[in-house]
């Protein structure tokens, strides 16, 4: 994304790599050098149409990551990390705790029960995980913005260092990566997620927060809450194991909501549901 790791891929490994979006510039081709989605529209095609296996993508300062798959398909932070945990225990045998942040996929934790491991989540921020992976035994850890991190690298994001090492997984399993994803759906459930920002008064950050910590949103786009969590943000549970996130930006007033469920379909009708409420007069009762 025009950043600081251009070019280290193809030095690494030759020929076989097509860059795209690889040289100097300042403004980063007008848009901001974040690995998500919106940012990437034009690197599926890219994928396509040199017939590659998997393209990788990486921020202005090459510590996340996102990747396309052989099919031009999305793939992010949350399927990866799940991907890297497979790997890195069934394949590799390495043992560890995985670790996640309090927005990341639920998928993870039936992972670490499938496996025997033990699972810790954390607040929002890879500042979290790095301390846990500093002071204890931790096997892989990431947060869904993209920053991940394994078990004998170091206790940082590197996008470049796990783009490698995906890369590694698909030539050993001799699988192409949309095949490996959806090995983990079939063994563990589809795990659809969807988020959006929303730039509204600070007045109506601060109401609807309160109305969320209140509990007194109660269903979303028809699925009723039955839990909540308050680690870092206020998260509606319900009962099929989708959930919803609302959190609010420390610095601007920016709502952020996030939402995890079976279907891409029901995650994008959860977000788009609490973010109807925003505007609501309700939410100052």
């Amino acid at each position: 994304m025009f950043g600081s790791g251009m070019g280290y891929l193809k030095k690494l490994l030759g020929d076989q790599v097509f860059e795209c979006n690889h040289h100097r510039d300042t403004t980063f081709g007008g848009t901001a050098p974040e690995p998500v989605e919106n940012n990437l529209k034009e690197f599926p095609e890219f994928v396509l149409s040199h017939h590659c296996d998997i393209g990788i993508a990486n921020d202005g300062d090459a510590d996340r990551i996102a990747m396309v798959d052989e099919k031009g398909q999305f793939v992010d932070s949350h399927r990866m990390l799940s991907l890297l945990t497979k790997y890195l225990h069934l394949d590799k045998k390495m043992e560890g705790t995985i670790v996640k942040t309090f927005s990341t996929s639920s998928m993870l934790n039936k992972q670490a029960e499938s496996y025997g491991l033990p699972l810790v989540e954390t607040p929002i921020g890879f500042k979290y995980i790095a301390d846990l992976m500093i002071q204890g035994d931790v096997l892989a850890g990431g947060e869904e913005s993209g920053g991940l991190a394994v078990k004998g690298h170091i206790p940082e994001r590197d996008g470049i260092y796990i783009g490698l090492l995906i890369a590694e997984m698909i030539v050993k399993k001799g699988k192409p990566l949309s095949l490996l994803v959806q090995e983990l759906f079939d063994e563990y459930g589809p795990h659809e997620y969807y988020r959006s920002d929303i730039l509204t008064l600070e007045s109506k950050k601060q109401a609807m927060t309160k109305f969320c910590r209140e509990k007194k949103l109660k269903e979303i786009a028809g699925k009723k809450v039955i839990g909540w969590d308050f680690k870092d943000g206020i998260k509606h549970l319900m009962e099929d194991g989708t959930w919803l996130l609302v959190r609010q930006s420390g610095t601007e007033p920016v709502l952020r909501i996030y939402a995890e469920a079976t279907t891409k379909e029901d995650a994008i009708a959860l977000v788009e549901d609490a973010c109807s409420w925003v505007d609501k007069p309700e939410i100052f009762q």
